[in-house]
């Protein structure tokens, strides 16, 4: 009776009628005729550049998934990524509005009246349910005021998050859609220190001031939104944006915001009337011509709170650099 010895050390082993290759000599050595081991991407395989010996087939390719056969350079093949902007998140598929074919001409009347059908019963599918025609329009109100104060797209995204849990959790009946989709972006905009006064949101909401401070503080408590006061700070660089002033004059506002924290000024005061007071000190020590009324104006605070607060800011300021 004949025996088959399998050295199982030095070549692997055998299984299945096929050789196994030994973890120690997956390497960039063929195992067999100890050769070089090439890449094949086009095929996804690992092969031997000596023997031809084939190591390892059908490999995942991670690279991009398209081609271009012409000479454009869009190669976009699918669509745009998941969002939550969109009441579907984006994955439904969207109609243009230009009657016009790939190639830019204009289409026949019968193409225009076939895809004006197609464009309404479209509206109609992507959103069937009360719901999502509830987010569809407090996601079309949310990307107009956030276009209008110039928020960028992850606090738009955010906003869209917390109007989407609001609606999960039931908290929509028996409030405005308006009210509370400002109260989101709000919210948001303090999350990603890029506040703006209610006075801002309220110019560009289809509602009033009041609407939105309730919704934000039922919004707040409903989803345990854990928002740290506002910091004067991330209001001087849109403030200063608006008002044109020097960089010399912002970097002294921003001195004289940390000389007023030193001493606990801020407390218990609205961060954006001490962010355009601190502006309207710091000018007139740089000598630049701003008057209370245009920068009330442009921030939308009193120029009483302005004149009120200037004044202590720049006292705090001047004991603070005299103790230095």
């Amino acid at each position: 009776m004949s025996q088959t010895i399998v050295d199982t050390a030095d070549e692997g082993s055998i299984r299945n009628g096929e050789r196994e290759i030994a973890p120690e000599r997956r390497g960039s050595e063929c195992p067999e005729c100890a050769g070089s081991i090439q890449h094949d991407e086009e095929h996804g395989e690992r092969t031997c550049g000596e023997c031809g010996l084939v190591l390892e087939a059908d490999e995942i390719d991670y690279g991009p998934e398209w081609r271009a056969f012409d000479d454009t350079t869009d190669r976009r093949r699918v669509g745009a990524p998941v969002t939550p902007l969109r009441h579907d998140k984006g994955l439904s598929t969207t109609i243009g509005w230009e009657n016009r074919d790939a190639y830019g001409n204009h289409l026949s009347e019968r193409k225009r009246e076939q895809l004006r059908r197609l464009r309404t019963w479209n509206e109609r599918f992507t959103a069937k349910s009360a719901q999502e025609r509830n987010l569809k329009q407090a996601f079309g109100e949310l990307e107009r005021m956030a276009s209008a104060l110039g928020l960028p797209k992850p606090c738009r995204e955010t906003a869209g998050v917390l109007y989407r849990r609001a609606v999960e959790d039931g908290l929509l009946p028996g409030r405005s859609i308006e009210a509370m989709t400002t109260a989101c972006l709000y919210a948001a905009a303090r999350q990603h220190g890029t506040p703006r006064t209610l006075v801002a949101f309220a110019s560009v909401s289809r509602v009033e001031k009041l609407p939105v401070q309730r919704a934000y503080r039922y919004l707040s408590e409903e989803l345990g939104l854990q928002i740290e006061p506002a910091d004067p700070i991330h209001y001087l660089p849109q403030y200063a944006s608006e008002l044109e002033i020097s960089d010399d004059a912002e970097r002294l506002a921003r001195e004289i915001l940390e000389a007023a924290m030193e001493r606990d000024l801020h407390s218990g005061r609205s961060p954006a009337g001490l962010a355009a007071a601190a502006i309207y000190g710091a000018a007139r020590l740089t000598n630049e011509r701003v008057t209370q009324e245009t920068i009330g104006d442009e921030t939308g605070v009193s120029s009483v709170t302005v004149r009120n607060r200037y004044q202590e800011l720049l006292a705090a300021y001047e004991e603070t650099r005299d103790r230095r």
